[in-house]
């Protein structure tokens, strides 16, 4: 992340600024952007339509930290019927989702036992569960925690972060797993002994974890950027590739990127959040790609 990427995390992060932005109407302007809304109805509607176009969806219901079992309970069985909804409308869709929303860190065995339910009711619906990488803290645990689950069920995915020192090592051991996983560069604000933060050496760590992921024929690969570099370069990878892969990007950034590798007959899967907890989210897209501010002042100011 870059240092104004940085800033803008310590700016967002302020109590003052987080109350001014998710006060008044025009925040929720902003957001609809980047979130499909705040109910699972309107998440549908957005699936349902990028599905007409050609596109793959994955669900992400906001939500992270929970600090009360009521609350991780909860958010495992609003995936449920975020599954169930799935099914039943017949998209071409799965769910992602965050450990510490279902009670890592809060109780380990309650966020294994509902990352189980969720597995179960995915394979009953025919459907995936990808499991979002967060901060470094957790990367070991929630590694463990996928590869447990991933083992007896196999319909499950998981996020890696080149950016990170560690993950040439979690790719290798995940890898037999099957599954899919998807490759990102990394959104958090980490030390320089967790993870590299120049720009150039977390591309040259993504080509090399994506030259290892693209000759595994025994997972389907999810390439996670929006970096035309990098798309050019699996798109270079996967003419090799026997099996298939997808892309994999996020609501609302570079629609027009999208539409091409659609276009050009790529499987891309765009990542749709929707609910309440709008705020971080929001703020983790602008420090990752500071030039989404043009967007928020435009929006702000009604131009």
């Amino acid at each position: 992340m870059s240092l104004l990427g940085r800033l803008v995390l310590a700016v967002t992060r302020r109590r003052l600024v987080c109350r001014l932005f998710t006060a008044g109407g025009w925040g929720r302007r902003v957001a609809t952007r980047f979130v499909a809304g705040e109910a699972l109805d309107d998440a549908v509607q957005v699936a349902r339509e990028l599905n007409s176009r050609g596109f793959l969806v994955s669900l992400d219901h906001l939500g992270e930290h929970v600090s009360d079992a009521r609350l991780a309970v909860q958010a495992r069985d609003d995936y449920l019927g975020c599954i169930d909804r799935i099914a039943a409308e017949g998209l071409q869709a799965n769910i992602s989702v965050k450990l510490t929303q279902l009670g890592l860190g809060l109780d380990d065995s309650l966020a294994e036992q509902s990352l189980r339910a969720l597995a179960r009711r995915a394979a009953a619906a025919g459907t995936t569960v990808t499991v979002d990488m967060e901060e470094s803290a957790l990367t070991q645990v929630t590694v463990d925690l996928y590869c447990r689950v991933q083992a007896d069920y196999g319909n499950l995915g998981l996020a890696l972060q080149a950016y990170l020192h560690r993950t040439p090592s979690d790719l290798a051991r995940v890898l037999p797993l099957g599954g899919h996983l998807r490759l990102c560069k990394g959104a958090y604000d980490e030390p320089e002994d967790v993870a590299v933060r120049r720009r150039s050496q977390v591309d040259e760590a993504f080509v090399a974890l994506l030259e290892d992921l693209m000759a595994c024929e025994e997972t389907r690969p999810a390439v996670g950027t929006h970096d035309h570099r990098l798309v050019a370069a699996a798109r270079r990878m996967a003419a090799t590739r026997r099996n298939p892969f997808e892309f994999q990007m996020l609501y609302g950034i570079r629609p027009s990127l999208q539409a091409e590798l659609v276009a050009a007959g790529y499987p891309l899967r765009v990542y749709v959040p929707y609910g309440d907890s709008w705020y971080p989210y929001l703020t983790r897209r602008i420090a990752e790609r500071p030039a989404n501010m043009w967007f928020f002042a435009r929006a702000l100011f009604g131009r």
